[in-house]
């Protein structure tokens, strides 16, 4: 190894080590349900993104294995060559009938998403006003576009209005975008995107929503923009298909002419191989679920709300969320990684978060109850976050 790169590795490792801010990676040994299995012990898991428990699902197992027996493992190509299937094109109508756009494009991640999206639109003569805690995501495919990003404070509507004022009226840009998360995954508040939709017809501004930790979480699992009823007002509606719809890969949803362009111009389309054909299928399999019913919806809503309940009863500080994802805000980052390693030594998994996800002194363990917890898992969490609370001092 190059003596440079050994001594950069070395110094800079120990440096998060010391600070406490070194993540430490456990591999869960089975699948992610609500109970996991970590080094051979059971934990109730509050750590998954897996809100509705779509990624255990027997029928979309079932939907997997059928399309792999079909099409093999993989799409063989990228979409632009031989890598379109006829489900990837079933899929992408199914999208936009479930965000109530004109058509849909899938990538391979939600990530891939804001690299491919935001890049294909914006270019170095354009602005962007950006939400200051808006996912790396969304903040690395702004700077891959070159566009000028402007930060705008978390949810402040006024300081919105003046940056998108003095943007729009300096001359300097050719267009301008407001891009947000529709649900903040750190926090759990939902974007107000009707102050934003105001904003944006007074200075015509392009609007971007990513709603990875909204869609089947929010307006009754169709996500932020209908749970506001935007559908016809947002240019750009983005998410996962991960998360509550349990497989991998991203969207973007919008106009066919947006859509049509991403297709020619977004690189993770044109470089990158399409998802396999035994995701597309589980994936198509989760959202006529979702659409299907409320019930694993409800039930997220119902554990989210009995589990901050709880956790605020015993004392502690669960910030401000709209929303199931439920913070437990302890500050130090040291105390926050101890917090979270003794909570797992008595058998909750429930992973801390801390700088660069979240700014330093705001550590916070995340808790994601999901549509697949009992009562009893619950209450079993609560009883151990009470006792480690209060041998470390966090709770009285």
């Amino acid at each position: 190894m190059s003596n440079i790169l050994n001594a950069f590795l070395d110094e800079n490792l120990q440096e998060l080590r010391d600070q406490g801010l070194y993540n430490e990676i456990e591999p869960v040994e089975g699948p992610n349900g609500p109970i996991i299995k970590i080094k051979g012990n059971e934990l109730i898991n509050l750590s998954s993104n897996n809100y509705l428990g779509l990624a255990t699902d027997e029928d979309l197992k079932k939907l997997n294995i059928a399309a792999v027996n079909k099409y093999g493992v993989g799409a063989g190509a990228v979409r632009t060559i031989n890598g379109t299937l006829d489900i990837h094109i079933e899929l992408e109508k199914k999208l936009a009938e479930f965000k109530g756009t004109e058509a849909a494009i899938s990538f391979q991640s939600g990530f891939n998403c804001n690299m491919a999206a935001i890049s294909a639109v914006m270019n170095k003569n354009d602005a962007i006003l950006s939400d200051e805690l808006n996912h790396a995501s969304i903040i690395d495919g702004c700077r891959l576009s070159g566009a000028k990003i402007i930060r705008v404070k978390h949810q402040d509507m006024d300081d919105l209005r003046a940056k998108a004022k003095e943007a729009t009226e300096s001359g300097q840009y050719g267009k301008v975008m407001y891009i947000t998360d529709g649900v903040f995954s750190m926090d759990g508040d939902i974007a107000n995107l009707p102050g934003a939709v105001e904003v944006a017809k007074e200075f015509d501004l392009i609007t971007y929503v990513d709603d990875a930790h909204g869609s089947g979480v929010t307006g009754k699992g169709k996500g932020t923009v209908k749970h506001f009823g935007l559908e016809k007002e947002i240019d750009m509606q983005m998410g996962t298909l991960s998360k509550a719809v349990g497989v991998v890969g991203g969207y973007v949803a919008g106009t066919q002419k947006l859509i049509d362009w991403l297709k020619v111009r977004s690189r993770p389309f044109l470089f990158s191989t399409a998802v396999p054909p035994g995701d597309v299928a589980a994936i198509m399999g989760a959202l006529d679920k979702i659409s299907a019913s409320t019930e694993l919806h409800d039930k997220l809503w119902e554990n989210g709300d009995y589990l901050k309940a709880g956790l605020k009863k015993l004392g502690f500080d669960i910030g401000n969320s709209e929303t199931p994802i439920t913070p437990c805000i302890i500050g130090e980052e040291k105390l926050t990684q101890q917090f979270s390693k003794r909570l797992a030594e008595e058998g909750v998994y429930a992973k801390s978060i801390v700088f660069p996800t979240v700014p330093k002194g705001k550590g916070r363990v995340r808790n994601m109850p999901t549509a697949a917890h009992t009562k009893d898992m619950l209450d079993d969490a609560l009883k151990i976050y009470e006792k480690v609370g209060k041998e470390l001092g966090v709770i009285q």
